[in-house]
């Protein structure tokens, strides 16, 4: 996995991402792996198109503007196109999860 680090839409200690499958490997999607060190997150940001997690290893949150929520392994979440929201983990353990975003989809960071 290649580190994120912090900054930018990052904040916390670490970030790391792995893609799935190559940009050719699907017309329509993109899969990745995102794994966040204890006390990391991104930043409040939002999607052109809809984002699906798959919760693998750890607990973690996936917050909007109204509403927080506990994941934990096995975890599935839809996050329409345009939600804001934000996805990490807490300080006490680490979380990752398989991220599938419509290929084109914009990522727009909402928070400073």
């Amino acid at each position: 996995m290649a580190p994120l680090g912090s900054g930018g839409l990052m904040t916390g200690t670490q970030v790391w991402r792995q893609s799935i499958l190559d940009a050719a490997d699907s017309k329509n999607f993109n899969f990745a792996i995102v794994a966040f060190d204890a006390g990391s997150r991104n930043k409040f940001h939002k999607h052109s198109g809809d984002q699906i997690l798959v919760v693998t290893e750890g607990t973690g949150t996936v917050a909007t503007d109204t509403e927080s929520l506990t994941v934990t392994e096995g975890d599935v979440v839809v996050i329409p196109a345009g939600e804001n929201h934000w996805h990490g983990a807490p300080d006490s353990t680490s979380m990752a999860h398989i991220t599938i975003t419509v290929k084109g989809s914009e990522t727009e960071q909402t928070e400073a």
